[in-house]
């Protein structure tokens, strides 16, 4: 497999060493009605987590945008961050964009290779460069984690104005906590490291009221490009106190509870089948009758303060969804909205041990629990709660790990909302975007260079109906884990994880299961005995995936 998967390799780096044509420029439509774009990521959010995907979470200003607007309840990312930004950014599946793997993550084998380079590689065409070369002023607050140099920042990918968190994450607060060693977190304005932060500084806040001051300077006379990648609510858990005061006790009923509502939605939504069987719980996790009092309490406080950092998200984005309807942008702005994987469910004892030792220098008592200098994560039975009925969380290949909540909102084209439940994948998101400005993709050259075409597919067709984008076939590799789709079967190869066993029942690890998605969305009833054509079919496209892609699976596993 290993073999095959390196000659794969080279057939991607034999196309790339083809492209030598003429360098073409990148056109543009001339009219001055080209759209303005907004692109918004939150960092680790429930599938369930917005009012419109069965949250009672405050999110008005998102469900708004929802509601006249394409509500996606089939849209895939990347199981891990990083990954997904490079997808998002370059409309190619992330072992082409140069994230494989997390770059904090690779294995001995991968060091070194190409797709493994940890930021944006010179073969990636990125969507800001593309658009800035086409005449729109490109602006960007927030994550960024495509790599913490300078060179590699988004100063040097095609943004006008940014201020950018370089790493994986950090704390929300204006004291520079890092999420995983001593010395400050990573800020850079327009490519020059930031030394401090305002001490009113909240990481939501903050990233909206910059994104409105660069728009603030932009050039009416031009389109513009904006990224807002916010960093919640990805851990550490932190909220200001007036909004984690306005959950407090919401969810004292507990985790069983919270989930039976949520997926009690869903049904009623009609996302999910209503006769569809959740996933379990974790065997090794408590169910809350077993919880002591203090227990109890605690546990809830992780998500009340989870639930008050999407309530800051939800009234971020509504600041700059007002900033462009007092400026009458708001009409002609493509406004397009993901989480970049599923919630954040390990513990930090499980492959994130250099994380667990660090987190004991902070306080974590409950008074201060949410609060500037707390480390504090959310926990699995929690995000299973707001994953629905998804089998796992953020980092693994099954449901819970890569569909996540989006939707696309443009008022120009779009006179009412839509729910679209076929499968989509982020690396449509770009393709979409430039079809929509007028601009071609520039493959083979670009800047001076080599570059390689987009695999996404363009998204705009379902703005007048419910056309066919893609027959679901998509592919997924991370940390070893894989999985494909198509049409409504799935299949996955879950590796053993030191830290995770016992396993819920059905999960077997270090072989293919098979799933239908459209009677089984749980992914707990493997159909493998019973259709093993249809596994062994699929398990020929993900190889042919990994062939494509220069897919390297890794000579070691992260417990993570």
């Amino acid at each position: 497999m290993k073999a095959l998967l390196r000659a794969g390799l080279a057939v991607v780096l034999l196309a790339l060493g083809a492209c030598r044509a003429v360098e073409p420029a990148v056109p543009a439509t001339a009219a001055p009605a080209r759209p303005n774009i907004l692109v918004i990521v939150a960092d680790d959010l429930g599938y369930t987590d917005l009012g419109a995907f069965g949250s009672e979470i405050e999110t008005p200003n998102l469900d708004a945008l929802v509601g006249s607007g394409l509500l996606f309840t089939q849209f895939y990312a990347a199981p891990m961050c990083s990954p997904s930004r490079a997808m998002l950014l370059s409309g190619m599946d992330n072992h082409r964009a140069g994230l494989g793997n997390l770059f904090e993550k690779l294995a001995d084998n991968q060091k070194g290779k190409p797709g493994f380079e940890g930021h944006l590689p010179g073969r990636v065409a990125a969507l800001p460069e593309l658009l800035r070369a086409a005449g729109y002023g490109t602006y960007m607050t927030g994550k960024w984690h495509l790599g913490e140099e300078e060179e590699h920042g988004p100063a040097a990918r095609g943004f006008d104005r940014s201020f950018a968190l370089m790493e994986s994450g950090a704390g929300h607060f204006a004291d520079m906590q890092p999420l995983s060693a001593p010395g400050p977190a990573l800020y850079r304005e327009d490519g020059r490291v930031v030394t401090s932060l305002p001490p009113d500084f909240y990481s939501s806040r903050f990233f909206a009221d910059r994104l409105i001051e660069y728009l603030g300077g932009h050039d009416r006379d031009r389109p513009f490009f904006a990224y807002l990648a916010f960093t919640a609510p990805h851990f550490p858990l932190q909220a200001p106190d007036e909004t984690l005061e306005k959950y407090r006790g919401r969810y004292d009923e507990g985790y069983e509870v919270l989930h039976a509502r949520r997926v009690a939605r869903l049904k009623a939504l009609g996302f999910i089948p209503p006769d569809a069987e959740p996933f379990p719980p974790l065997p090794q996790e408590k169910p809350w009758s077993e919880l002591s009092d203090e227990e109890r309490r605690i546990s809830a406080r992780r998500m009340e303060i989870h639930a008050a950092m999407v309530d800051e998200l939800d009234r971020a984005v509504g600041k700059v969804i007002d900033y462009l309807k007092a400026n009458g942008l708001y009409e002609n702005t493509v406004v397009f909205f993901m989480s970049d994987n599923g919630p954040e469910g390990h513990w930090l004892h499980q492959g994130l041990k250099p994380l667990e030792e660090w987190s004991r220098r902070f306080d974590n008592s409950y008074e201060n629990m949410g609060r500037p200098g707390s480390y504090v994560m959310l926990g699995p039975s929690w995000a299973r709660a707001i994953t629905g009925p998804f089998r796992l969380f953020k980092g693994f290949t099954s449901e819970g790990g890569v569909r996540v909540p989006a939707f696309l909102h443009f008022p120009a084209r779009l006179a009412g909302g839509r729910t679209v439940h076929q499968a989509l994948n982020v690396t449509d998101v770009m393709p979409t975007l430039l079809e929509l400005a007028g601009v071609d993709h520039p493959a083979p050259r670009f800047g001076g260079r080599d570059v390689l075409p987009m695999q996404g597919r363009s998204m705009v067709s379902l703005l007048e109906a419910d056309g066919a984008v893609r027959d679901a076939d998509i592919g997924w590799e991370f940390m070893g884990r894989r999985a494909y789709r198509e049409g409504d079967w799935k299949v996955i190869w879950q590796p053993a994880l030191p830290g995770w066993e016992p396993w819920p029942g059905g999960i077997r690890t270090e072989t293919w299961q098979l799933y239908n998605l459209a009677q089984d969305p749980g992914e707990l009833h493997d159909l493998s005995a019973e259709y093993p054509g249809i596994r062994d079919r699929l398990v020929r496209r993900w190889e042919a995936y990994a062939r494509e892609n220069g897919v390297i699976l890794p000579d070691r596993l992260s417990g993570y």
